[in-house]
């Protein structure tokens, strides 16, 4: 598994997914207008929600498991 992918599934990695979604959500939300604020707050929707229910998207394009635990699992 790559070193990416540890730290993402990691405790750290996920409070980090989750500020950048709230930050991004924030940003789209309140700096910018129009269709690209809605567009830039949906996208960051993605990592609050992976954080928030503990999933990683980009392991299984480096053969891990889309579930957190199950990553954390195979670590040991």
């Amino acid at each position: 598994m790559s070193p990416f992918v540890k730290f993402m599934i990691s405790p750290v990695g996920r409070i980090l997914r989750i500020v950048a979604g709230i930050a991004l959500i924030a940003w789209g939300l309140m700096g910018l207008s129009g269709a690209t604020g809605i567009i830039v707050a949906i996208v960051g929707a993605v990592p609050l929600l992976a954080g928030l229910f503990d999933f990683c998207v980009f392991a299984p394009l480096f053969g891990g498991h889309l579930s957190g635990p199950k990553n954390r699992a195979l670590q040991r």
